[in-house]
């Protein structure tokens, strides 16, 4: 969808969520909250038989109507489920969907929900994402889908998908923001007290939580002290001490533990560091000297190095208002 097709109206526009006994809450509460807040929107929940469901914690939805019952939908949003990774997607929901997505102008997915979705055909030949525990399956059973492991959420053409539970909310934000605009989008956000600028591409997660050791692991404290001030002293001479060994060893132990070595784990924080910094509006020079990176072509070439884009066009992309990453 070009940006062009954004809607400069305040008419009600449907968005229909389709849920089904074991939905996770949050994957509709989410999203659902965002266009209510906007008043610009009107939220329909639908089910395949049209029955009340229970969600994954037990807790009943009331539901609207019967999915082919349903009315004209403008935006279709699929939830997941715990059980959609391990178990086929049950043959009421896909029909469901089927039947509902000619008619959507976008479809999007929260999660798991992303595997319905590709049953269904609707993410063959694009980019998407989905919770970062099941990337890997998504990939593997789904081969014509290019699935982008880290990104919060991904939208390619009229199709959208967002990664674990929260990443919903994102979405919902940056689909507002497509459609009215990024003060409106903001007002919500400020309404919901989340934060508004988490952009698609961006990780998941940060380098400390992936990369995070047991406690009492040799490198706890290294990577703690990394953690807590990117920009201090964290030359392996310095984290050595931290740890209590010599270089040589702290070296060992990070390729042992984390596949890497102390330098690139520290430039890998640091870079995460500018990426926020920028995104919140620094200046490049700002961000260099903050993150602990130094210079202007130091912070160059490491965007260039591990993001493949300048640090000033990273700024023009994500701290725009561009906040959904999305392919025509």
């Amino acid at each position: 969808m070009s940006r062009t097709a954004r809607r400069t109206t305040d008419t009600d526009t449907r968005v229909a969520l389709l849920v089904f006994d074991g939905v996770k809450l949050l994957d509709v509460a989410g999203p659902s909250e965002v266009f209510g807040e906007s008043r610009r929107y009107t939220v329909a929940l639908c089910s395949p038989d049209g029955a009340d469901v229970r969600t994954s914690i037990g807790v009943r939805l009331a539901v609207d109507a019967r999915a082919d019952r349903i009315g004209p939908v403008d935006t279709l949003l699929v939830p997941g489920s715990d059980a959609f990774p391990a178990a086929p997607t049950p043959p009421d929901v896909l029909t469901a969907l089927r039947g509902l997505a000619p008619g959507a102008r976008r479809i999007a997915s929260v999660c798991t929900g992303a595997f319905v979705l590709a049953e269904a055909g609707l993410l063959d030949g694009r980019r998407a994402t989905t919770h970062w525990r099941h990337t890997a399956t998504l990939a593997h059973r789904y081969p014509r889908i290019t699935v982008e492991p880290d990104a919060i959420h991904v939208g390619d053409g009229r199709v959208f998908s967002s990664a674990g539970v929260s990443a919903g909310i994102d979405l919902a934000l940056a689909l507002v923001e497509q459609d009215h605009g990024a003060e409106h989008a903001r007002d919500i956000a400020r309404s919901l007290v989340v934060f508004m600028r988490r952009p698609g591409g961006q990780s998941q997660f940060s380098v400390p939580s992936r990369t995070a050791e047991p406690r009492g692991h040799p490198l706890r404290a290294v990577l703690d002290r990394i953690a807590a001030d990117p920009a201090a002293d964290h030359s392996a001479t310095a984290l050595a001490a931290v740890a209590g060994t010599s270089t040589r060893h702290l070296t060992r132990l990070f390729h042992e533990a984390l596949g890497t070595t102390p330098g690139r784990y520290v430039e890998l924080v640091r870079l995460e560091a500018a990426q926020a910094l920028i995104v919140a509006g620094h200046t490049v020079t700002s961000a260099a000297a903050r993150s602990g990176l130094g210079s202007d072509e130091t912070l160059r070439r490491v965007f260039l190095r591990h993001l493949n884009v300048s640090p000033t066009a990273y700024r023009n992309r994500f701290a725009a208002s561009d906040a959904v990453s999305w392919t025509p």
